[in-house]
């Protein structure tokens, strides 16, 4: 029971050191790592189901080209985990919504219509816009 007291205890103490700022910056620093842990089993699921019907993947243009895009593309989402929690309000808030929508066009327009991406797809695209309305309706003075 003590512990259970300490740890409530000690929930309510860092509730009352973070600002509303800071809960902010830290639920969109989570949305970006859920995000990101979505694109990661996309992508494994995508390879086992490759490997499994025996099918090499059909990349419409050069390999190298596109990885290099692809590593830019997986890059950002990446960098927006620590980018939300350590830039400042104004340049959180626009990187959140630029790069929000950006993501949404990546994995809607790098997708697949097999059963699993459409899940997966979803959830990523439901997380996205719910980080570009906290964006949008974040204010300097939450």
């Amino acid at each position: 029971m003590k512990s259970f007291y300490f740890i409530v205890t000690f929930a309510l103490k860092l509730k009352i050191m973070l600002t509303k700022n800071d809960s902010i910056k830290i639920t969109l620093s989570l949305l970006w790592t859920v995000v990101m842990f979505f694109m990661v089993f996309a992508d494994i699921f995508s390879i086992i189901v490759e490997i499994e019907l025996g099918n090499t993947i059909q990349i419409p243009i050069e390999v190298k080209s596109a990885m290099l895009i692809a590593a830019f593309m997986v890059a950002i989402p990446i960098l927006m985990i620590i980018m939300s929690w350590v830039l400042t309000y104004k340049f959180s808030r626009i990187s959140n919504i630029i790069t929000g929508i950006f993501t949404i066009l990546f994995v809607i327009g790098g997708g697949s219509i097999m059963p699993y991406y459409l899940v997966i797809a979803s959830f990523e695209v439901l997380l996205l816009i719910t980080i570009i309305i906290i964006s949008y309706k974040w204010s300097e003075k939450s």
